[in-house]
């Protein structure tokens, strides 16, 4: 996709973070743009901003874990803008812990959102833009999945978070190739950021209440929160960095994308465990006295109930 200008984008998770920086790129390319969050505050904020700019902009709030709800949201940017030219599937949250110790809430939560909200994107999306291409021999489209490194490599004590952003790589790559093999004018990238300071860490705060917590959280949950935290917060490559590589990405047709092409070492090392057959690597064998602290904080930690 060489051409921006007025073209349409839609972006889940578009109120904060990531999603809030790809609306930044598209609105100064000159785009049009539908967001779609489910925090209704920042959703607003987001949009009025953005307004102010110049942009034209549609805001509309969207659970992606319901279809039914994402299918609004495309019903919305066709009837204000009569079509659907990049889609970010970006809207993500996180949950850590010893992979036992998580609840069905949170594989139901985590999954919902950061898996079956991207299906949900594709099976609707895509649709349309196969439409607009059939209409418009000159169609350019491009989706955008947000994955994470932790599609790519297993760190412990992300289980659920490492499962769904998996679950988006195979997606994505797939969508690459059944798109190659029908010869679309249709794009499609994976993004795998590493640590970028983004509200991710703190995705519980929109934590629905068909989901909630059903316990308090046990000493790895805590532990690994705290890790998190710290790790986001101080990622010294930006959201918007991010969001420029990203629009750079989708002009160049780049399918994998990484905020941070360092951590490949990791998935290279996964990847030759593979293929040599080996048990998987110790993630922490350069950095034995993190592993050490981790554990020593989990044992301290646990107990009874």
């Amino acid at each position: 996709m060489k051409n921006f200008q007025g073209k349409v984008a839609v972006i889940t998770g578009g109120a904060s973070g990531l999603g809030r920086e790809f609306a930044n790129v598209a609105a100064r390319l000159g785009m049009k743009l539908v967001l779609a969050d489910v925090q209704r505050d920042a959703l607003d904020r987001a949009r009025d901003e953005l307004a102010a700019q110049g942009a034209a902009v549609q805001a509309l709030v969207c659970d992606v874990r319901k279809g039914e709800q994402v299918q609004a949201l495309a019903d919305a940017a066709m009837e204000a803008y009569g079509a659907v030219h990049l889609l970010f599937n970006n809207a993500g949250v996180g949950s850590g812990g010893l992979i036992w110790e998580n609840t069905e809430a949170d594989w139901e939560w985590v999954l919902g959102v950061n898996v079956w909200g991207v299906i949900h994107g594709v099976h609707i999306f895509t649709k349309l833009m196969l439409e607009a291409a059939a209409r418009d021999p000159e169609f350019e489209g491009h989706i955008v999945n947000t994955a994470s490194m932790a599609g790519l490599v297993n760190a412990p004590a992300m289980g659920v978070y490492n499962v769904s952003k998996h679950a988006v790589v195979s997606l994505s790559e797939t969508l690459y190739q059944d798109l190659q093999l029908v010869q679309a004018p249709i794009g499609a990238s994976v993004l795998c950021p590493y640590f970028v300071p983004t509200g991710i860490s703190q995705s519980h705060r929109n934590r629905p209440a068909d989901v909630r917590m059903t316990q308090g959280p046990t000493a790895s949950q805590l532990v690994s929160q705290a890790m998190t935290d710290k790790a986001v917060t101080s990622g010294k490559v930006s959201a918007a960095e991010v969001a420029e590589v990203t629009f750079k990405a989708i002009a160049d047709g780049q399918f994998y994308i990484y905020s941070h092409p360092g951590a490949l070492a990791g998935v290279r090392e996964r990847m030759e465990d593979v293929l040599a057959q080996r048990n998987p690597s110790d993630p922490y064998q350069g950095n034995p006295q993190v592993r050490d602290l981790l554990r020593a904080k989990m044992q301290a930690g646990a107990g009874p109930r």
